[in-house]
């Protein structure tokens, strides 16, 4: 373990070593990274850079002192629940990414039923799809999951779901779209199954949150998901994704200001002082939150509805092209921007060795699994290079190994 230096090192000199720390790190301005980092183009890089230098320091842990950054968290807030359908009624708060809204939204549904039912074993409801970050939830705050088969189409199961849910359920969840397959689960029959128990309905919409509604103005055939559903308690959203900000900031809604509260934390009996913190965090970083309002304010609906029409033909012809190509396949029937790539069955081929393949040409994917899969996450960053991608695909696809040779070398290495 090395030691902190004694002396510091000067500015261009501690610069030039952390640039060369990231030659290894993926080429996402070069369009080949599905997912991780999403490109909105030069001007949202110019006024995200411009906040941040702004914003570099401030502290929301307390925005009596940054007056500024209640403003902000209120705007941004704001104008994500109009583009989600809420009312007036409607509240929430800014948080450090999609697992922490999840957390919230998990925090509030066991507090709500504790206080308003007696529940004091929770349960939550979720399909095998549901974010892994459900179950980090449980984890943290004692709920036990009750995990729902999906349909073959890999939406949730929904009387599957039903057969699950039971005097101590708290919480049912979908997601509009799921990540692993991009496919749209059915909310308004998840929401009233949770209404039918009294149990809180978040909808995660981390990925989908900043796609969903740019993809109905652009006559995308949507399915209801939003606070438009009767039953519909919170929603999640990420900023940092499709909606172009910087890593990290995300939105948690609640239906009402009541079921916010849930989720808030307050102490006074500190000799600090009074104590309150609305997620899961304490000091939280003006940063992040004054760049994903300086971005939805420069892109304005136009801007997202431009982004999205792009992203959209560049999923449609990732898909169209890994149908056309022997040997590979599309999971489910994704309409949006989530892209998941199997082998056809019974071709052998090595999903993860042709994961590895597009590697070597600069191509990086998630890897997903079972079947084993290649997910992408496409966005406005992959303009201009799908043409290639497909071309690389198709050659590498020729040239993988199948799940055979794995297995041998597996044996070799073993």
């Amino acid at each position: 373990m090395a030691a902190l230096g004694q002396q510091g090192r000067p500015v261009d000199e501690v610069i030039a070593e952390l640039t060369d720390k990231r030659a290894d790190d993926v080429r996402w301005a070069d369009g080949k990274t599905f997912g991780m980092v999403y490109d909105g183009g030069p001007t949202v890089h110019e006024v995200a850079e411009q906040a941040a230098r702004l914003y570099l320091h401030e502290n929301a842990l307390n925005t009596q002192a940054f007056p500024s950054l209640r403003q902000i968290q209120s705007e941004v807030v704001g104008w994500t629940a109009d583009l989600l359908h809420g009312d007036e009624h409607t509240a929430g708060f800014l948080t450090s990414g999609g697992t922490e809204s999840i957390l919230c939204g998990v925090l509030a549904a066991r507090k709500r039923g504790s206080a308003e039912r007696n529940v004091t074993a929770p349960e939550m409801v979720l399909p095998e799809t549901a974010h892994a970050a459900f179950h980090k939830a449980a984890d943290n705050f004692g709920l036990i999951v009750r995990k729902a088969p999906v349909k073959t189409d890999y939406t949730a199961d929904v009387d599957a779901m039903a057969a699950l849910v039971n005097d101590n359920t708290v919480l049912v969840v979908g997601s509009a779209p799921q990540y692993p397959q991009g496919v749209q689960d059915d909310i308004a029959a998840i929401a009233a199954l949770a209404q039918s128990v009294g149990a809180n309905c978040h909808v995660d919409a981390c990925m989908g949150g900043f796609v969903l509604p740019f993809a109905e103005r652009l006559g995308r055939a949507v399915q209801p998901w939003d606070f438009r559903i009767d039953g519909v308690t919170t929603i999640s959203a990420d900023i940092h994704k499709l909606g172009y900000a910087p890593k990290g900031v995300s939105v948690i809604l609640h239906h009402t200001k009541e079921s916010r509260r849930y989720q808030t934390f307050t102490f006074d009996d500190w000799l600090g002082g009074f104590y309150a913190s609305p997620n899961m965090q304490g000091t939280r970083s003006g940063l992040p939150m004054a760049c994903a309002w300086a971005v939805m304010q420069h892109l304005g609906v136009d801007g997202y509805v431009d982004l999205t029409h792009q992203t959209l033909v560049n999923a449609d012809q990732m898909r169209a092209g890994i149908t056309a190509i022997d040997g590979v396949r599309v999971l489910g029937d994704g309409r949006f921007h989530l892209v998941a790539m199997a082998a056809e069955p019974d071709s052998g081929l090595d999903m993860f060795a042709l994961g590895d393949a597009l590697l070597e040409r600069g191509w990086y994917h998630d890897r997903q699994k079972p079947p084993d899969n290649l997910h992408s996450t496409i966005s406005n960053t992959n303009t201009g290079v799908i043409d290639q991608y497909l071309a690389d695909l198709a050659d590498c696809v020729a040239s993988a190994g199948t799940t055979d040779d794995r297995s041998t070398t597996y044996a070799t290495l073993e």
